[in-house]
């Protein structure tokens, strides 16, 4: 059985131990300082007699150290070094992300955690809602002020039984019966149970920050952040972002929100306005008739897809064959036939390879792109010019 020096200090990185076993990468010492991974957070890295260690994880109730190309041999006594810059990253990253959830839920009490991470290059906490930046800007505030404060933060033992872990929080359940419960206190602010590695007071976090939040499906939303130099770093460059936006706007900084929202709105206005516009434009097409055949097709300003797709649909029903092209940050192509002549797929995706573009669908319905917008006209007349020849071969 390895004695496990993490379990008592995680400010222990290195140490001299004895090898139990060595069968090619996998080393087994007698003690170890090395943090095998756990509540959310990744294992150490480091070395063991100046050979990487790699990977470290529990196989049952063995610590197995994964050191690659190593020549060690049981019973020989070894020096080990734990990468403490790395160590030091996660402890901090795992006490930040205790400090962030207890803060979070002061803005939001019915929020429930369902999963963290904790990594050097990325730390998130996963939670069951959505939650506003309004709130998550008090959370931090609120988790900043506590990092001021330096409080203490200690580790204890409790039985699973004991009527105190109902101040705790924990997920008992997953506690099987007898076994002790490791319980992490930051301050009088944070009571949880947990078995990762955690810095001992908040000061030494320096400042947190939530740099993003994103959708983890089912799950619900991961809220990444940072901890001591990095979330400085990233605070600082997010501030000179917002300042580069709000001299865009035209807007003082602090009024930026605002600003934006009302951008937005204009914007969505416009959108609207410029729908209706190209719908009506495409509803006033005159058809060319080809062997039979009504042919209608145009160029337009940028537009959703929906109004060009009902279009295209629309012109399919009635028998006609269709080809809509828009002009935005790059070419957007749709093609739809309501006869068997004219295969749209074959068609698209032989003109838009001339093009560098590419497309697919299906022989009444086809649409790609292509990346120059200045190509649109071209792309364009090479469809109808391809449409026209098609049908006028057809007896």
């Amino acid at each position: 059985m390895t004695e496990e020096v993490f379990r008592r200090d995680g400010y222990a990185f290195e140490f001299e131990a004895q090898v139990l076993s060595s069968e090619k990468d996998e080393v087994e010492l007698d003690i170890t300082a090395f943090y095998p991974g756990g509540g959310g957070q990744v294992c150490d890295t480091g070395t063991i007699r100046d050979r990487k260690v790699t990977e470290v994880f529990y196989r049952g109730d063995k610590i197995v150290h994964k050191v690659p190309n190593n020549n060690l041999k049981a019973g020989e006594r070894v020096w080990c070094s734990v990468d403490w810059d790395r160590r030091y990253d996660l402890m901090m990253g795992h006490t930040g992300e205790h400090l962030l959830f207890s803060s979070l839920r002061r803005q939001v009490p019915e929020l429930t955690i369902g999963k963290i991470f904790i990594s050097p290059e990325s730390k998130y906490v996963i939670v069951d809602r959505d939650i506003s930046w309004e709130d998550i800007e008090k959370a931090v505030e609120f988790a900043n002020s506590a990092i001021r404060d330096n409080l203490p933060i200690t580790k204890a033992i409790m039985d699973r039984d004991d009527p105190e872990l109902e101040k705790v929080r924990i997920k008992k359940e997953r506690i099987p019966d007898g076994e002790e419960v490791s319980v992490v206190s930051i301050g009088d602010i944070d009571l949880s149970a947990c078995t990762g590695l955690h810095v001992m007071e908040t000061s030494e976090l320096e400042m947190i920050f939530v740099d993003r939040k994103v959708s983890a499906g089912k799950d619900g939303v991961a809220i990444h952040f940072k901890v001591g130099n990095e979330a400085k770093d990233s605070a600082m460059r997010l501030a000179n972002a917002c300042l580069r936006v709000s001299d865009a706007a035209e807007s003082k900084p602090d009024d930026i929100v605002r600003a934006v929202s009302n951008l937005k709105a204009e914007h969505e206005m416009l959108r609207k306005a410029a729908g209706a516009f190209v719908k009506k434009q495409i509803a006033d097409l005159k058809p060319s008739t080809v062997n039979g055949t009504e042919v209608v097709g145009g160029v337009f300003p940028p537009v959703d897809r929906s109004v060009l797709s009902d279009a295209a649909e629309m012109y399919k029903n009635s028998g006609k064959v269709c080809i809509l092209v828009s002009a935005g940050e790059s070419v957007s192509v749709m093609i739809s036939s309501g006869t068997a002549r004219i295969d749209c797929r074959d068609i698209l995706s032989t003109i838009l390879s001339k093009f560098g573009g590419r497309g697919g669908g299906k022989p009444d319905f086809a649409q790609g792109g292509v990346a120059d917008p200045a190509l649109a006209e071209e792309v364009f007349s090479a469809l109808m010019k391809e449409v026209v020849q098609r049908l006028q071969l057809i007896k």
